[in-house]
């Protein structure tokens, strides 16, 4: 059974960077073919895809996040992580992490991309 949870403060002022890890169980993060992604979803809103980090550990991040959004992995604890820098209280949601056999068909905007997924963690960002 593959398990994926988030972790991380949930609440972080704004202008500073955020940083979430998932650790994951039943699976390793270099299976070949399998692809580890963050997606957020904010209050009212879809599914924003925030990239993946590959099982060779290449990474993508989509246009909207390039700027700001960066994913690294650690290999020896089985876990990948997600910054992001400057946030505003526009970042708040909920953020999970999910893994995709293959890349997402619909880059994250639907969660039939994902095989397995953590519970989410709300990250809320105010002074």
């Amino acid at each position: 059974q593959v398990q994926l949870q988030e972790s991380g403060p949930g609440l972080v002022k704004p202008s500073q960077t955020l940083s979430l890890t998932c650790s994951v169980s039943g699976a390793s993060i270099e299976t070949n073919n399998y692809h580890w992604s963050w997606i957020r979803k904010p209050p009212g809103k879809g599914l924003e895809w925030m990239g993946l980090i590959s099982y060779t550990g290449s990474t993508y991040v989509p246009p909207f996040f390039k700027s700001r959004a960066s994913i690294s992995r650690d290999t020896s604890k089985n876990q990948f992580t997600l910054q992001l820098t400057s946030v505003t209280p526009e970042d708040t949601a909920v953020y999970y992490c999910a893994r995709s056999p293959g890349w997402p068909l619909s880059y994250g905007s639907n969660w039939q991309d994902f095989d397995y997924r953590g519970q989410g963690t709300q990250v809320t960002i105010s002074s």
